[in-house]
């Protein structure tokens, strides 16, 4: 993609992705919007820890990444207690980079996707990736 069809897919909200993230423990929730927080920037505040819920059903927590500036690079792999679900909403450039964000983290496996005519949602399971000796 060169500089002109980024600068076509950023605005009208084009450059921002839902993030919504479920089956896991708070405190990996709050790695993941940590980690989003320090690649791109966010409607949901760094020391804003997501709380657990007391009722019987899942617990979504949500955020809104703004991706229109490159991610920044992150020095090494963040760690996660358990395997994390993460649910993307967005335009399909601003998912890619969101997408490729993460993977630069974590370990990143799609678990599905669905795509409309200007917007997709994919579903992701996030890991901790290993670091190579």
């Amino acid at each position: 993609m060169n500089d002109s069809e980024a600068t076509a897919q950023t605005g009208d909200g084009a450059d921002q992705v839902q993030v919504e993230i479920t089956d896991c423990p708070a405190e990996d929730a709050h790695t993941v919007f940590r980690t989003l927080n320090a690649l791109f920037s966010s409607d949901r505040a760094t020391e804003d820890a997501p709380q657990g819920s007391a009722g019987p059903g899942p617990t979504v927590w949500a955020m809104t990444v703004d991706v229109s500036a490159a991610a920044a690079a992150l020095a090494q792999p963040c760690r996660l207690t358990e395997p994390v679900t993460v649910t993307l909403q967005g335009g399909p450039w601003a998912a890619d980079r969101l997408h490729a964000g993460l993977a630069s983290v974590f370990t990143v496996h799609d678990v599905g996707s669905a795509s409309g005519d200007q917007e997709q949602e994919r579903q992701l399971r996030l890991s901790t990736r290993r670091i190579a000796a």
